[in-house]
């Protein structure tokens, strides 16, 4: 019987706390795409359609995100259901080769959108996840704890043969088994699949009825250019006399028109989109008659802020920064950097941003 130190030293031993880690962490983040409202809606800062539209401002595939982007539905819940299959394979240890080579393969896309703009590289996590699932991919999960480690053996004892097999067995006879194990792996990995797109399913269902609202307390907005049809306003009236704020003049059109004084309330927000590069940002009023004005990419990794009304704080949905709306200042990292600021002024009801 092999003892618990030998166990140790061998390799699917060793190699379990990654398998665990990423694992749980893939299905965590699939269900949470699942079960966020937000997440497919159109109209939020905080969906994947935004997200992409902002990734494809500083991603080196830029026109390829781009093109998701008008698809942001189907591409959304491919990454979902292929982060929740990633991580039941690596987890279970079922086909753990393959469930790694696509884990490479998502962190791999995330790296080239979300994370390319990253500064130094070594701050952004998916590089870090994409090398993490490079020693599964070479050496697997070495029958420890394994879905498909089990069948071999339980295979191998059906037809009478030594378990582990020997180094002297036949190639003849491996080729059997192995080929046996396959087929019963096989039919276990298309009932974990239709486990992942059933459990999906039920988030969606579950999520759906708040879809039209946004996290956060960010209001929907159609702050990506590929979502034009997107209606967006902050319901309320300031109730006060417009001020200029940030270096506008009172009364002068200067900039371009983002919205009106009465699409944002007091402690609101009104989301726009930055012509000059189609960058989505947002005007808030902080006290009545004082406008300020952001850039909604967070300077982490690029993914686009929500507007968290009751904190008064820029809230970012990918890693967790948190900016101050009154200054655009960093609260909480990973980011270092300030989000960008606008100059805003009012005319006639009208905001503007420079």
């Amino acid at each position: 019987m092999t003892s618990w130190r030998a166990r140790f030293s061998q390799y699917g031993w060793a190699i379990l706390p990654l398998r665990l880690f990423l694992g749980i962490t893939l299905i965590y983040a699939g269900l949470l795409k699942f079960f966020d409202p937000n997440y497919l809606n159109p109209a939020s800062p905080d969906g994947v359609q935004h997200q992409m539209a902002a990734a494809a401002i500083t991603s080196p595939i830029s026109a390829m995100v781009s093109q998701t982007a008008e698809h942001a539905t189907l591409f959304g819940l491919m990454i979902a259901l292929g982060e929740l299959l990633v991580g039941l394979g690596v987890l279970l240890g079922v086909f753990t080769r393959i469930a790694a080579a696509g884990g490479f393969l998502l962190s791999l896309s995330f790296l080239l959108t979300v994370s390319w703009g990253t500064t130094p590289y070594f701050l952004g996590p998916d590089i870090v996840f994409m090398f993490a699932f490079t020693p599964l991919i070479l050496g697997g999960d070495g029958g420890v704890l394994s879905v498909s480690g089990a069948i071999l053996r339980s295979t191998r004892r059906r037809m009478n043969l030594a378990v582990p097999a020997p180094a002297h067995e036949s190639a003849t006879i491996t080729a059997g088994v192995e080929r046996r194990a396959l087929v019963q792996t096989g039919v276990v990995a298309v009932l974990v699949g239709v486990g992942a797109v059933l459990v999906g399913g039920v988030g969606r269902l579950v999520s759906g009825g708040s879809s039209d609202t946004t996290a956060s307390g960010a209001t929907a907005s159609p702050s990506a250019p590929s979502s034009p049809s997107a209606s967006a306003s902050s319901a309320g009236d300031a109730g006060s006399t417009p001020a200029p704020m940030g270096g506008g003049a009172s009364g002068a059109a200067n900039g371009t028109a983002v919205g009106k004084t009465s699409d944002l309330k007091v402690g609101g927000s009104l989301p726009f989109t930055d012509p000059s590069n189609g960058a989505p940002g947002y005007v808030v009023q902080p006290k009545a008659g004082t406008y300020l004005a952001f850039s909604a990419v967070c300077t982490h990794e690029g993914c686009t802020v929500g507007f968290d009304q009751s904190a008064n704080q820029f809230a970012c949905p990918c890693h967790g920064a948190r900016f101050d709306a009154s200054n655009g200042d960093v609260v909480r990292g990973p980011a270092r950097q300030p989000l960008q600021k606008y100059t805003v002024s009012e005319s006639g009801g009208t905001l503007y941003i420079a």
